[in-house]
């Protein structure tokens, strides 16, 4: 059946697998008290204002998936009824195109192709240069869910990072990194292999207060409901940026990457408050400001010829640190764990990740005093 339009919103928060659990916690701290978790997902229940404020100002989640249908179909005739009980004027303004992505699996309806097709009849084609709403289309063992996508471009994209560098990380990701290596923001930050400096970016935006979405656009926006006052009231509680903002290091061996990761800073409003050096891991020093956390996302190599330079190179990270960074906490992204013991021996396996179809560990500990 239909979902009727109300103040309280069942949605999918979708993340990268693996981040489920800092979403939750997230979650929390917008006040949601009931969660369930499943791989690259969390559902929960959001109040208009919750749903506002989550899409604002989640840092680990990809997209928010509002459900606005669910029913058992096995024809396509009892389909395309369904799909014509849906008030999708809620989710249409005038000169908005639906698009739909659908995926099925064990159904009668298995043919994904097919299954768009019976939902794009129910809409007049617009002009192809007109926006677009997206929504999801789940359809399993014959029970199909379809759900209106309240984001719009996904939230890793805050809309500052435009320079490239080598293997970037996305923002929710080294978002999801700085919480799992249990940074605190009032203490000083370190990036020695710093590339497009996503990280170091996401560190100077949570150590300043700012929403990783305060500089762009929302689907929500568009809908016909969309309540402007209770908008307002989202952006205008938030926290008072800080001024006072802790040493934040971003160094790199590549000055391409570093003049990368500038151009995204001067963007992202941040660049100021971070000192970028084009250096390599044998330069670096001890910030100003006292203990704090070193995170980061080394070379990953991918080559066999290139396993003896990685242990050579995380060793010389682990040996550094060890002499300059005494008390630091510590937080490395890598796709072999076995080469974690190459930087300190002991280090926690703290996320377990699925990074671009590889698999990836975020191993964290601390270096000795």
């Amino acid at each position: 059946m239909a979902e009727s339009r109300s103040s309280s919103h069942e949605v999918l928060v979708v993340c990268p697998p693996g981040l489920e659990a800092l979403v939750v916690g997230e979650l929390t701290d917008l006040g949601v008290k009931h969660t369930r978790s499943e791989k690259g997902g969390v559902t929960c229940s959001l109040t208009t204002r919750q749903l506002y404020a989550a899409n604002r100002s989640l840092r680990c989640a990809t997209r928010i998936l509002v459900r606005i249908a669910r029913f058992t179909v096995r024809s396509f005739a009892d389909l395309e009824r369904r799909v014509n009980e849906i008030e999708w004027d809620d989710y249409l303004p005038a000169g908005v195109q639906a698009r739909f992505r659908v995926t099925t699996r064990r159904s009668k309806l298995w043919h994904d192709k097919a299954v768009e097709e019976r939902f794009m009849r129910a809409f007049k084609l617009v002009s192809p240069h007109a926006s677009e709403q997206l929504f999801v289309v789940r359809g399993s063992h014959d029970r199909f869910t379809v759900s209106v996508d309240s984001s719009g471009a996904p939230l890793h994209e805050r809309g500052w990072r435009q320079a490239l560098a080598k293997a970037p990380l996305r923002e929710s990701v080294a978002a999801g990194l700085l919480m799992a290596s249990e940074w605190d923001p009032t203490t000083s930050f370190i990036d020695p292999f710093c590339g497009s400096g996503t990280l170091a970016i996401e560190a100077a935006l949570r150590a300043t207060g700012q929403p990783p979405g305060g500089q762009r656009q929302f689907a929500f926006k568009q809908w016909p409901d969309f309540q402007p006052g209770t908008w307002a009231s989202v952006t205008t509680a938030q926290a008072e940026p800080t001024s006072s903002v802790p040493a934040i290091v971003a160094t790199d061996r590549d000055a391409g990457a570093i003049d990368a990761a500038q151009a995204n800073a001067e963007r992202a409003g941040v660049a100021e408050l971070i000192d970028f050096r084009v250096a390599p891991i044998a330069d670096l020093q001890t910030p100003e400001g006292g203990p704090g956390h070193l995170v980061t996302n080394p070379p990953w190599g991918g080559r066999v010829s290139a396993e003896r330079d990685l242990r050579n190179l995380y060793a010389t990270l682990g040996n550094v640190g060890k002499k300059e960074l005494s008390g630091w906490g510590l937080g490395v992204l890598l796709a072999d764990r076995d080469l974690a013991r190459q930087i300190r021996p002991g280090l926690n396996e703290s996320l377990t990740l699925e990074l671009g179809g590889q698999h990836a560990w975020f191993m964290t500990g601390k270096f000795p005093n």
